[in-house]
């Protein structure tokens, strides 16, 4: 078996994930300021931008499904190699862009490899290494996917200050060339995960077209109203074509992705409502935010204000690794929907807010989102077997990208439009966003509650072994079931 010099070195490894997932999800979050820079440099309208960005999170939503499917059919860590080769390529691709089809064309590729690489490489990671290892696999997530989003508004202030985008992506460029050289530098030839399953071109195109036709008609909504054909049409559908392939996958004999066993469960529902709901309510907390102080500060000094957004994920990566082989892991996502509803509250106070807000909101919000998203997938996670984490990953990134990055322009477009004026509209956006935070927890509780589920220890020596979950999660509103608001008994997660 053909193996790199650094191959089954952990540090090597956890590199090669860190510059592979930071550049873009770091650079989509950096690109607001930056976004008047590249546009009279390269001539390209707000609407062009726009598309860019929605094609880019597009081609996000759409690896995480590939990325599966080529895992069960074709050679993995080749495949890694490609992913982060093609991820070079667009990255140098958008840095020397001379013309926007350049732009676009790199901004995609980024985007579709950068979820290649984080369904191919994290789960290896997380599953490759002494249980001891695990920790700090689930603290790196939380920097590279969090910490990353978290770190983007300042990084994108930063580089606005100096009139210039270019530095930026090159250095993005140069990160994505040394995830290319680790992962040779860590290869070991591995097969497909089964070269027997089945080819889900259904699955694989309801995921395409669902997230293309959503991400365009959410990026229409720069120029045109919400109801505006153009907008609406493409944007209902994307989202039924979604729904359509989560009912496909639930009801198919021998699916890609394991939707049915995920929604049977109900640790993962609640986990993955959790998610899903931070992510929404997050949108609204810093890009709105930072909308109204645009006109009053520089892009740099806007982007310092956001600074504290990084250093509360950084705390809460932390907290995640004090509590990950504990059974407050089960709290941890309760606590940061807290916090999230703390620093949009924060904002809200006054409008815009004051630079002692913001650095109070920024930082209560970077808690919040990292103490969510990451907790909420690895209690997900832990529920199945882990032959199942690459697909439960696929499952929550798919969702957590349409959660996230195609509500952003469309909270953007309810600010701008609504209540009269910016200040107004987005008041009642930060608004829908804190309710978003403080429903989802409580959605998160209940199903807790109606699935008599408990927080429990997780059993990662089990889980490790690939044959059973970490812990035991009650079916789906189990509690019901059985005819009363109690708790369902625990079990060995390895009987049958």
């Amino acid at each position: 078996m053909r193996q790199g010099p650094l191959a089954g070195r952990y540090w090597a490894a956890a590199t090669m994930v860190i510059c592979a997932l930071v550049p873009y999800l770091a650079l989509s979050a950096a690109l607001g300021p930056l976004t008047p820079i590249i546009a009279r440099q390269l001539h390209m309208s707000a609407q062009e931008m726009s598309l860019s960005s929605g094609m880019g999170n597009a081609g996000y939503a759409i690896g995480t499904v590939l990325a599966v499917q080529f895992a069960q059919l074709l050679p993995q860590r080749r495949m890694l190699v490609l992913y982060a080769a093609l991820l070079v390529i667009g990255s140098v691709l958008a840095a020397g862009a001379a013309a926007p089809w350049m732009y676009i064309t790199g901004h995609v590729l980024q985007g579709l490899c950068t979820s290649l690489l984080l369904i191919a490489a994290v789960p290896p990671l997380a599953l490759g290494f002494p249980p001891a290892k695990l920790r700090e696999t689930a603290i790196i997530m939380n920097v590279c996917i969090f910490g990353a989003v978290a770190l983007g508004p300042t990084i994108g202030g930063l580089q606005a200050g100096s009139h210039a985008w270019r530095p930026l992506f090159w250095v993005v460029a140069g990160i994505s060339a040394a995830a290319l050289v680790l992962s040779l530098l860590t290869f070991v030839d591995a097969p497909p995960f089964d070269p027997d399953a089945p080819r889900d071109s259904t699955a694989i195109g309801l995921a395409a077209a669902g997230s293309v036709a959503a991400f365009f008609g959410a990026s229409e909504l720069a120029t045109h109203r919400f109801l505006d054909p153009v907008a609406i049409v493409p944007l209902v559908a994307g989202l039924l074509l979604i729904v359509l392939l989560i009912v496909n996958q639930y009801r198919g004999k021998r699916p890609l992705l394991t939707i049915r066993s995920v929604l049977n469960s109900t640790m993962p529902v609640a986990g993955i409502v959790v998610a899903l709901f931070a992510a929404a309510a997050s949108v609204s907390a810093s890009a709105l935010s930072a909308s109204l102080l645009a006109g009053r500060y520089s892009p740099l000094h806007v982007g310092l204000l956001y600074a504290p957004e990084f250093g509360g994920a950084l705390v809460t990566a932390v907290m995640l690794g004090v509590v990950f082989r504990h059974r407050s892991i089960h709290y941890l996502p309760l606590v940061g929907m807290a916090f999230l509803a703390a620093g949009i509250g924060a904002f809200l106070i006054h409008l815009p807010p004051t630079q002692g807000l913001t650095l109070l909101g920024s930082g209560l919000t970077g808690i919040g989102l990292g103490a969510t998203v990451a907790p909420a997938l690895f209690v997900a996670g832990f529920s199945l077997p882990s032959n199942n984490l690459q697909r439960v990953f696929a499952i929550v990134e798919l969702l957590r990208a349409v959660a996230a990055f195609m509500i952003a322009p469309i909270f953007a477009h309810f600010a701008a439009t609504v209540g009269g004026g910016l200040k107004a509209g987005t008041g009642i956006a930060l608004w829908i966003g804190f309710g978003l935070a403080l429903g989802g927890a409580a959605i998160g509780v209940l199903l807790y509650l109606l699935g008599g589920a408990r927080p429990q220890t997780p059993d990662l020596d089990r889980f490790l072994d690939g044959q059973a979950p970490a812990w035991h999660s009650p079916p789906l509103l189990a509690a019901l079931r059985t005819g009363g608001l109690k708790r369902a008994p625990l079990e060995d997660p390895a009987r049958p």
